[in-house]
């Protein structure tokens, strides 16, 4: 068993704009999946919340069982089992009292990237480079489902895997001569690759300037739907948005917290404003999730050459706007 209390707190990244190009940094691919601990030994799988999900992972619980005593750090990954790549959303599907159902379309694997413990030895002091060559071996002739990343020093070759594999959405980048350690102290940093769309302000949230945000909609069908809360705004963005919106009746509206990005949040309060005003907006996936963007998208800047009714490509509506 280990020397420490699991579930153990997990190390987290930075998120940065550039990929790290300095001597002393190793990259692996990002993959778009939900971080988990596993011990082996005890066929236990927690989120990285610390929820126990050894049920609803099963599957991958029973396919750990077959290694060395380890704790291992990684991230559960819905496969498609026609080849496509994977889906994120599919992983929703085990939630709740739910594990493998029998005739899903995905299996599930595991991307694993760090090792914690071994046996009672507490791995988490030693350097980056010897928990990588440990986690190797461990994994050696292990089961399909558990499978180590890849790792590389050379930034040339890590960015050819954004695109190319499968389910990878960036890099995350750590010291090769740092120990293991819990939240940002590890210095882990990740760079997501960024994708630009086209969105309809329909409403503003915040009670001060440093706080504002605009709340998003996409119009499909000739109607207006809410798909996702902005970062704050930049001083540049609110006062070139501040003058083109007009407000919507004095009613204060709510949306659910995740479509704010926010899972298990407070409904989003905000002032509503007509729909008339397009932005620019910065996203790390490129296709909407369950009806809304999983990531807090940022306003990049108003596209005064659109009009609303431009981005809906089912419907255009005969007098020439959306209904408030």
């Amino acid at each position: 068993m280990p020397p420490f209390t699991l579930p153990a707190p997990l190390a987290l990244a930075r998120a940065v704009t550039a990929v790290p190009e300095s001597q002393g940094w190793t990259l692996e691919p990002k993959w778009d999946g939900w971080r988990c601990q596993i011990h082996t030994a005890t066929r236990r799988v927690w989120s990285r919340h610390g929820t126990d999900l050894s049920r609803q992972f099963s599957d991958i619980a029973d396919a750990a069982a077959g290694l060395p005593d380890a704790v291992l750090d990684g991230e559960l990954v819905a496969v498609l089992n026609d080849g496509s790549g994977v889906a994120f959303d599919r992983l929703q599907t085990r939630t709740g009292r739910r594990g493998p159902q029998r005739g899903a379309d995905f299996t599930v694997h595991v991307a694993l990237f760090d090792v914690l413990a071994v046996g009672d030895t507490d791995w988490r002091p030693r350097l980056y480079a010897e928990r990588r060559t440990e986690l190797l071996r461990l994994l050696e002739d292990g089961p399909p489902a558990l499978r180590a990343v890849p790792s590389t020093e050379d930034r040339a070759q890590a960015l050819k895997w954004v695109g190319a594999l499968a389910g990878v959405e960036g890099l995350v980048g750590k010291r090769t001569d740092a120990p293991y350690a819990a939240g940002l102290a590890s210095g882990w940093v990740k760079w997501r690759e960024r994708h630009t769309a086209e969105a309809v302000i329909i409403g503003v949230t915040g009670r001060t300037p440093a706080a504002q945000a605009l709340v998003l909609g996409q119009p499909t069908g000739g109607k207006m739907r809410a798909v996702g809360v902005s970062l704050p705004l930049t001083q540049q963005v609110r006062l070139a948005v501040a003058p083109l919106l007009h407000a919507a009746g004095d009613e204060m509206r709510e949306l659910p917290g995740t479509v704010g990005g926010l899972p298990g949040a407070d409904p989003v309060h905000f002032r509503p404003v007509t729909p008339e005003v397009v932005v620019e907006i910065e996203v790390d996936q490129p296709r909407l999730e369950f009806g809304r963007y999983r990531h807090r998208p940022r306003v990049r800047r108003v596209r005064g050459d659109l009009t609303p009714e431009m981005l809906d490509e089912g419907h255009r509506p005969e007098s020439g706007r959306f209904p408030r």
